[in-house]
């Protein structure tokens, strides 16, 4: 599971104090993928950030006793001037997996050739989207992360195969996502939440969310 104690998080723009969450409590267990619904702006790179542990909160407790997920399309852990295969080892490494295994099934879904061996600072963000989603799915989580949906990629056979790949995990595995169109969230979750003004409203269904979001981005 992953659980938010009482979690407050806000920066300063420079000119006022911008509140993402303001003491908020909420749980997600394994096999309750959720849906957040955030309009531009809230802070919702933050929040999943917050869960994958790479930001943390002014106050409260966030706690996991499950494998989660960096968030699809971070690129904080790769490092630009080596190649994906390069990168794809030595992330294998830290999370103790087979580099071999992470290094061939990343060099078979993404599909870059012999890109794959070029440094990731000389590729296209399409072709980043493509690597470190597939660097996602060689890693195994218990739960996977998602800042507004699938990589950008035009690669009709890549989103093939991963999105293949994704629906399966998903039997037995749990996703966040979290965006600003509620389409997006049909395709993977059923329970649904509203990110809005330092609060998180949680709802059973995705049409019970989407009313509360489009009330209020619409007034």
């Amino acid at each position: 599971m992953l659980e938010f104690d009482t979690v407050s998080k806000s920066f300063w723009t420079g000119k006022q104090r911008k509140v993402i969450l303001d003491r908020v409590s909420f749980r997600v267990n394994i096999g309750e993928s959720l849906g957040i619904l955030a309009p531009n702006g809230t802070g919702k790179t933050t929040l999943i950030k917050m869960m994958a542990g790479l930001e943390k909160p002014d106050e409260g407790e966030i706690r996991t006793n499950c494998r989660v997920s960096f968030p699809l399309g971070f690129m904080g852990g790769v490092v630009t001037r080596l190649s994906a295969r390069e990168n794809a080892r030595f992330i294998a490494r830290l999370y103790g997996l087979d580099p071999d295994y992470v290094e061939a099934f990343c060099r078979w879904l993404c599909g870059l050739e012999e890109y794959f061996d070029q440094p990731i600072g000389t590729y296209s963000s399409g072709m980043r989207a493509r690597f470190t989603f597939s660097l996602m799915l060689a890693l195994d989580f218990d739960m996977y992360l998602v800042d507004e949906g699938m990589p950008a990629s035009t690669d009709v056979e890549f989103n093939r195969k991963a999105g293949e790949i994704l629906a399966e995990r998903l039997r037995t595995t749990t996703m966040i996502i979290v965006s600003h169109q509620p389409e997006i969230l049909q395709k993977f979750a059923r329970k649904a939440a509203v990110l809005m003004n330092g609060q998180l409203h949680m709802f059973d269904t995705l049409e019970e969310a989407k009313l509360l979001y489009d009330y209020e981005t619409q007034s």
